[in-house]
Formats: C-alpha cells, structure tokens, sequence
C-alpha cells in the first residue's frame, strides 16, 4: 500500500509497456540491458513496443522505426531473454503503432502472422511518415487538432490497440482553447467507451516536453479515464528510475486517476 496526501492507493505490480530499442535509431543499450534494469527497478513485466515497421510501396526509408527486415530479430532476441529471465520477470513483445488507414491490412496480416502479444498506438503522423504532419509539432490549426482526434477514434475502432501512449502528443499553442478543450474532452470519452487506456508518458515528464500536458490530464481525470504509466525508455537506466516513477504515481493519484497495472493482448 502506498499512502499519498489526497488518496489511499493500491499497486498490484509494477509494469512498464513501452520500451525501445537500437532499431528505432533514437534508442541506446541493447534488449538485455533493459531487462537487467527492470528487474533492477522492480518490475513484473516488461513490455518491449519499438516502433512498428511499415510496408512503404515507393521504398521509403524510415529514419525513426525498424526496417521490415529487422522484425524477426526484434521477436526471436526477445523469445530468447524472455526464456533466460523467466524467473525474474515476465517479458511481453510488443509495437509502438500508427494508425494509418492505408496499412492496416497489412499490420493485421503481420500481427496474424507474427509471435506479437500486443501493440500501443503512438499517434504520431496524420496518415504515412513519408507524407503525413507530425503531430508533435507546435501548430494553431484547429484542423490537425480534429484529425489528432479522428485518427485516434478511428484506430480505436480497430480493437487492436492495447492503450494511447502519450495521448497528449499534440502540441496546441493554447490548451486552455475551447478547441482544445472540446476536442481533447471527446477524446478522452471516446477512448473510455472503447476501454483503451491512457499512457502517462516518463519520457516526456522525465524532460519535461510539452507533454505530459496539465490542461489535459485534468480533462482526462473529469472524465474518469483510466491511466497506465508508460516509460518510454530510450536508454535501459530509465527504468531504474524510480525517483520519476513515485511523482509520477503522486500526480496521478492527486488528480483522482485510476491507475491500472495490466493491459489486454492480441493472442
């Protein structure tokens, strides 16, 4: 049981879904270190979620996700780890991705085909990389604004996605706008509906980016939306790090969250 201020609050284990590695090209360590931190950091489970490999039709080159070819090293280095630390601790293989309406028939014939336990939705790009408005990027346009919020309903209705990582990615210039409010208010009830969870984003709070967004967790906590907390981790020591861990936990329980501890997989 760990006692905060405002709240009683009760964790059943420590777990962590969105974890990365050397083939995104932004990611340090390689897969085993990370493991080693997590037991090091406590935790049950470990969920690896590198960014997806997409099929390009004109041979574009991702300079942020693994290529197709890399996917099932990325499966068979973590089915081997998963095997030698079974004892230490539960290792679940995962992806960070997109929703593109384009390549989703070939995500589902790949996560059919492939030992996949679960993917997240990094709701990063308006359709394709190769095209599409990153959506991190400082905008007014109310127009990205609603296709943030289409895009992440839609892939709702794919029930495939085990939770929204940073769902507050969007970078409105003003959150206290009745755009933002509104729009981030129908989002926040939608995925309700639909029983995908909201990730609380360590990366983001760790360096303090635009996100994880104050005006909007206060909407999702009047919402009553369920929260996971997600690492995120670039590097294996952020595991271990359990100083951003505990603030975390204690920004949530202030706002009333409720936070879970498990998400639901694809087999």
């Amino acid at each position: 049981v760990i006692i905060f201020e405002k709240k009683e609050v009760f964790y059943m284990r420590k777990v962590n879904y969105h974890t990365h590695t050397y083939r995104c090209h932004h990611a340090l360590g390689n897969e085993e270190e990370y493991v080693q931190k997590a037991i090091e950091g406590g935790f049950e489970e470990l969920g690896f979620a590198d960014h997806t490999p997409w099929y390009y039709a004109n041979g574009y080159v991702s300079g942020m996700r693994m290529k197709s070819e890399q996917l099932d090293g990325y499966i068979e280095s973590l089915k081997a780890l998963r095997q030698r630390y079974a004892k230490d601790i539960s290792i679940k293989i995962g992806l960070e991705c997109e929703y593109c309406e384009e390549k989703m028939p070939w995500l589902k014939e790949l996560l059919e085909s492939k030992a996949i336990d679960y993917i997240i939705l990094g709701n990063h790009f308006h359709g394709s990389d190769e095209y599409g408005i990153y959506y991190g990027r400082l905008t007014d346009s109310v127009e990205t604004l609603r296709n943030y919020v289409e895009d992440v309903k839609k892939a709702c209705d794919t029930g495939l996605y085990s939770y929204l990582a940073h769902p507050d990615l969007i970078h409105y210039k003003d959150t206290k706008d009745r755009h933002y409010q509104q729009a981030m208010t129908e989002l926040c009830l939608y995925t309700k509906k639909a029983h995908l969870p909201l990730e609380f984003n360590l990366l983001g709070f760790k360096e303090h980016r635009h996100y994880p967004c104050d005006d909007f967790w206060k909407i999702a906590a009047k919402c009553q939306c369920q929260v996971i907390i997600g690492i995120d981790a670039h590097e294996p020591s952020r595991l271990a790090d359990q100083e951003t861990y505990t603030k975390a936990q204690k920004y949530l329980a202030d706002l009333g969250m409720e936070i879970i501890d498990e998400i639901r997989f694809l087999k």
